[in-house]
């Protein structure tokens, strides 16, 4: 390597440095680690000159997810948008186990005609997104966004993919740690979907459906009245409206 090569290269590597130091800082103290996954999102766009927003979801299906981290407002905008029409970047990554890369979402929409439509009006321009995995777990996923269309370079992918790896191993410490404490596994989160799950088990009560039926309803009726599912499931614990109607 030249020495050029081999300045550039430290250059770089000095550069990435923030984003590897807020992956490691996964802390054992319970009150450090409510703000590790947010310090993650916001290193990922403090250190990726391509990126402009971050989000670091757990996930266990498409009616489970947690947000855990999330660089802005504007990025857990786009993760509430992504959770409501139930398809993106990130459920895809999860689904696949493989990481999801598109500059330019205007131009690939038919992928996700539910999700582009409302995440192209929210001003996203590109979208990637890689699975938090190890081996047979599959956790979650980062996901990183622009608002003008253009792909990430090779050294940022790189890295990304690197820093889904690093976030992964860092939640699977996390949770083992709890486990060997014997307390639960619950880090906090920046927007939680609870009121949802929460409203998908009292519509499946009340209208004697499936919870797979249940939330389908919801999400149909938030898709119809270009409402969040979280603002409906709220409507539905306060009881203002029933979705009795399947055509709701």
């Amino acid at each position: 390597m030249s020495g050029g090569a081999k300045g550039a290269t430290t250059v770089e590597g000095q550069h990435r440095q923030p984003l590897w130091k807020a992956i490691a800082a996964a802390p054992d103290a319970a009150g450090s680690r409510d703000s590790w996954a947010q310090g993650v999102c916001l290193a990922c766009v403090e250190t990726m000159d391509q990126v402009d927003a971050a989000i670091l979801s757990l996930r266990a299906d498409r009616r489970s997810e947690e947000v855990l981290g999330a660089s802005d407002s504007w990025a857990a905008r786009l993760a509430e948008l992504e959770y409501t029409a139930g398809e993106g970047p990130g459920a895809e990554a999860f689904g696949t186990g493989r990481p999801v890369l598109v500059p330019d979402l205007l131009a690939d929409q038919v992928r996700w005609p539910g999700f582009a439509q409302s995440a192209l009006a929210a001003g996203l321009g590109a979208a990637f997104a890689f699975p938090l995995q190890m081996g047979g777990i599959r956790l979650g996923t980062l996901e990183l966004a622009r608002l003008r269309p253009g792909g990430l370079t090779s050294a940022e992918t790189r890295d990304a993919a690197l820093a889904a790896d690093l976030a992964t191993a860092a939640l699977l410490q996390q949770s083992r740690e709890a486990e060997r404490d014997g307390r639960e596994f619950a880090p906090r989160t920046v927007l939680s979907y609870q009121d949802v799950h929460i409203a998908t088990g009292m519509l499946a009560a009340q209208l004697r459906i499936s919870l797979d039926d249940a939330f389908a309803r919801l999400r149909a009726h938030s898709y119809s009245t270009n409402r969040s599912l979280l603002d409906v499931a709220r409507d539905v614990m306060e009881r203002r409206i029933t979705l009795e109607e399947s055509s709701e």
